[in-house]
């Protein structure tokens, strides 16, 4: 791979990469562009980029402030770290398996006919044969190379946009200064640092790799509170999972249509910004982070709840803390050293984890009505409306990975397979989040508390076990979820304060200030449906509608515009409705 000369870089803790061909000819629909094998590396940017960035900062001075970027480059454009640590957060596959496998081509062989097997299973017969994960990135031969001029791709990108807009190709002319009132693709814009090592963007994924993907976002801690929803709500609240997980399907495959509108769109940050400009970027961004922040005070508090269930007598003599807050303060400090690392593609050790225990707890639950003898018990009330807002917002949070699903389809290498993912994982999700609601409030009832693992009998071992993975899980997704946030914050201070010092310090602060807001608020259910009524809300159906109804204005069917309007009309009256309510009951608990 080429790459520029380090001279005059070498004061620059902040880097960004600068792939010239990025496959940004590739078919939105499923197309499987050449790549170069340079490609999800880091280097320094070309002096290509710094001529396209040049160019295209004197033509958005032509035109208007939607989509403007600083000047040299996008470095101004905040956040650059997105798209790599969010890839992180979601991404299942451990980085020892991909080179086990790579130095093995028998071990290779097998796990490719295990893939294919699999994907047959689920997916269209046409795609089993070529769904395999990839291992390596295929090599561009230099005569292919040559023949892709920057102009070839550039005109195939613009028939591209102007196919999925329902719209006649425009002109190269007319296109080039459209584009360059667009973010520059974040796979071409990345963050590296001098002092943390951060893995490239993911890409090329199989269908069947992006199922799974989807499920270790939507499959999370909600699914403990499930139980609680219904003894809030009522059984008729359950109507609200499957409503709004249509509605979260739909307003996905919203996200989708933004991001085939433009090949310079590859994360929620980049739509916000295309929708509205810089502000939109920001405002979306911050938005992202702040509930991936609410999400980590909250595995503060389940880890507390979880330990101190399993040892309610613990102390420390001469300190007056109670086991909840003890543990809270003990697991936030075992913490830290995962949160510390240098190089954050270790904590894709960690991304399998969720998944494996969220399964182990479900199968647990089940096992204990079933196997113990506890049984099933019909009983509760039919509705609740006075506390049916609580439930609302239990449920939306059920469903909050809209901040992923854009990732997820950017990196997927048949990305005409990303409606079918998405229907079936919400599918399967909203049977289960179903199932597990109906079979802990059978148990246990009105009884039922804010974690249905708390209610499972101590003397059980499957209550054994599934307490102890409701520990490992926000365990090992702390610090998977809390790292965005971190770089976010790094990467916007000033050049001279972007060391491993200062990175580590904002960590631990960032660590320290979710321990001392869950123990301000140790309310596990009501701040959860707090996050589900304000940020899901937000996240899942306003911002997704808001933004597609700005990017393809003019292109949108008039059901589809009164559609969007209902969705957002009913985001906001659940946002309000359901934060003024567990607020409420917040300040009426203490």
């Amino acid at each position: 791979m080429d790459r520029d000369e380090e001279m005059g870089h070498g004061d620059r803790s902040l880097l960004f990469i600068g792939d010239e061909d990025d496959d940004l000819g590739a078919d939105r629909d499923g197309g499987s562009p050449p790549t170069s094998s340079d490609e999800g590396s880091f280097s320094e940017r070309s002096d290509d980029d710094d001529a396209r960035a040049a160019h295209g900062g004197r033509a958005r001075r032509g035109g208007d402030e939607r989509g403007d970027a600083p000047d040299d480059g996008q470095r101004g454009t905040w956040p650059q770290s997105y798209r790599q640590s969010i890839d992180m957060l979601s991404a299942v596959p451990s980085p020892t398996v991909s080179t086990l496998m790579a130095a093995s081509p028998s071990l290779s062989k097998l796990g490719s006919s295990f893939l294919k097997a699999g994907s047959s299973f689920f997916l269209k017969k046409g795609e089993a044969g070529g769904s395999g994960l990839p291992l390596t990135r295929p090599l561009l031969p230099p005569s292919s190379a040559s023949q892709l001029s920057q102009s070839s791709l550039h005109q195939r990108a613009v028939k591209q946009s102007a196919d999925n807009l329902g719209l006649p190709p425009r002109h190269p002319a007319a296109a080039a200064y459209h584009e360059a009132d667009l973010p520059e693709r974040p796979s071409r814009a990345c963050l590296k640092s001098d002092y943390i090592e951060l893995p490239p963007p993911a890409s090329k994924c199989s269908s069947s790799q992006s199922i799974i993907n989807g499920f270790n976002v939507l499959c999370g801690v909600g699914i403990l509170t499930t139980a609680y929803g219904i003894k809030e709500g009522g059984w008729l609240s359950l109507l609200l999972l499957p409503l709004l997980g249509a509605s979260s399907c739909y307003t996905g495959l919203l996200l989708k249509r933004c991001i085939d509108s433009s090949p310079n769109i590859e994360t929620y940050p980049d739509i916000g910004q295309v929708a509205f400009g810089i502000f939109g970027r920001i405002f979306v961004s911050v938005v992202l982070y702040l509930e991936l922040y609410a999400s980590c005070v909250e595995y503060i508090t389940l880890l507390g709840d979880s330990l101190s269930s399993v040892f309610p007598l613990a102390h420390i003599t001469g300190i007056n803390l109670s086991a909840h807050n003890l543990f809270a303060i003990a697991m936030a400090l075992a913490i830290l050293p995962s949160v510390w690392l240098r190089n954050l593609s270790l904590l894709s050790y960690l991304s399998a984890g969720g998944v494996v225990a969220t399964i182990t707890v479900i199968v647990c639950l089940f096992w204990v009505g079933i196997g113990e003898g506890i049984g099933f018990h019909p009983s509760g009330a039919v509705v609740n409306l006075t506390r049916l807002p609580v439930a609302l917002g239990l449920y939306g949070y059920c469903y909050s990975g809209h901040s992923v699903f854009p990732n997820i389809y950017s990196s997927m290498k048949d990305r005409s397979q990303f409606p079918f993912v998405l229907l079936f994982c919400f599918i399967v999700v909203t049977l289960v989040y179903a199932g597990v609601a109906v079979s802990g409030f059978l148990m246990f009832g009105e009884s039922t508390m804010s974690q249905f693992t708390l209610n499972l009998p101590q003397q059980y071992i499957p209550s054994k076990i599934a307490i102890w993975m409701t520990i490992v899980n926000p365990y090992t997704k702390y610090a998977l979820t809390m790292t965005p946030v971190a770089l976010s914050i790094e990467e916007a201070l000033p050049q001279r304060m972007q060391n491993y010092l200062v990175g580590m310090s904002v960590r631990t602060c960032l660590v320290l200030s979710t321990v001392a807001v869950a123990l301000l608020f140790p309310y596990f259910a009501l701040v959860m449906a707090l996050l589900g009524s304000v940020f899901t809300m937000l996240v899942a159906l306003i911002l997704p509608c808001a933004c597609y109804l700005s990017i393809k204005k003019g292109a949108v069917p008039l059901w589809e515009i009164i559609l969007c309007i209902i969705i957002i009309m009913i985001g906001v009256v659940c946002a309000c409705v359901g934060s003024y309510t567990s607020i409420n009951q917040m300040i009426s608990s203490r």
